[in-house]
């Protein structure tokens, strides 16, 4: 069985895995997880400090430019996207961001000339025909299987009364 410090370094390793820290503040925390697992051990009621909520490093509005976007959580700028950097540098999702920072659902985490550009690409492609057309066929098949469902129930219904009669 590992030992309270072996357990301790392994569970600050998985955060710093996720999360940036100084050698200072890894060392903090091991002393700090350490100390607990002690207290754990001993049997003596551990102290849980409350998750101090993040403030952005910005205001949410100036986040996303023209060229570029902004983390709220860290401040780092000069991206086109956000979704990679939040997931590695943050082990967060799209959806746990804008909750956290107030953005609309339907907001884009992205630079807004790399949005155009996709839009432009996407209309030169023809996307906005291959996207109805592909909507055509689910309402298609969806339909397809209300009726066969209803048919299957209704013929199944006449079955049970005829059997019942």
């Amino acid at each position: 069985m590992a030992t309270l410090l072996e357990l301790a370094v392994s569970i600050v390793e998985s955060h710093t895995s996720s999360t940036v820290m100084t050698i200072d503040q890894v060392v903090k925390e091991i002393q700090k997880v350490y100390g607990a697992l002690r207290s754990i051990e001993a049997g003596d009621d551990v102290a849980v400090t409350p998750v101090e909520e993040i403030k952005p490093a910005i205001n949410p509005c100036d986040s996303i430019k023209k060229n570029e976007v902004i983390c709220l959580v860290c401040g780092k700028g000069g991206m086109k996207t956000l979704g990679r950097h939040l997931l590695k540098a943050h082990n967060m999702k799209h959806g746990e961001y804008k909750k956290r920072f107030g953005i609309p659902s339907k907001q884009v985490l992205a630079a807004e000339n790399f949005s155009e550009s996709r839009k432009r690409m996407a209309r030169e492609r023809g996307m906005a025909d291959v996207l109805a057309k592909a909507r055509k066929v689910r309402m298609a098949n969806i339909l397809a299987k209300k009726e066969i469902s209803g048919g299957l129930l209704a013929g199944t219904v006449a079955a049970l009364e005829m059997a019942k009669g």
